[in-house]
């Protein structure tokens, strides 16, 4: 094992994220090599779900990239942020 490769934490992945995105929210959950981000930016605007990754991809940078085996992301602008959100707290309506 070579000890010059240590392996992320969570929050230095997040760091990474939010020092070259601008994001409204981060947060990275992970293990070293696994992570779960869901990340809010207002740039995700319009974009595709793959463009959206593409850019969290090159916020990370190659030496991040190359150290992260896995990154599942959930991209969301903060309209669908905040919508995702407001869904989770509303009790359902049932229309009669």
């Amino acid at each position: 094992m070579d000890a010059s490769v240590t392996e992320p934490t969570p929050e230095q992945v997040r760091d990474f994220i939010a020092a070259s995105l601008a994001c409204e929210h981060v947060v990275v959950e992970g293990d070293g090599r696994h992570f779960f981000a869901t990340i809010v930016a207002a740039e995700f605007e319009g974009r595709s779900r793959v463009a959206r990754h593409q850019r969290v991809y090159a916020a990370l940078g190659d030496r991040m990239r190359e150290q992260i085996h896995a990154l599942s992301m959930k991209t969301l602008t903060p309209a669908e942020w905040h919508a995702s959100r407001a869904a989770d707290a509303q009790p359902a309506h049932h229309h009669h």
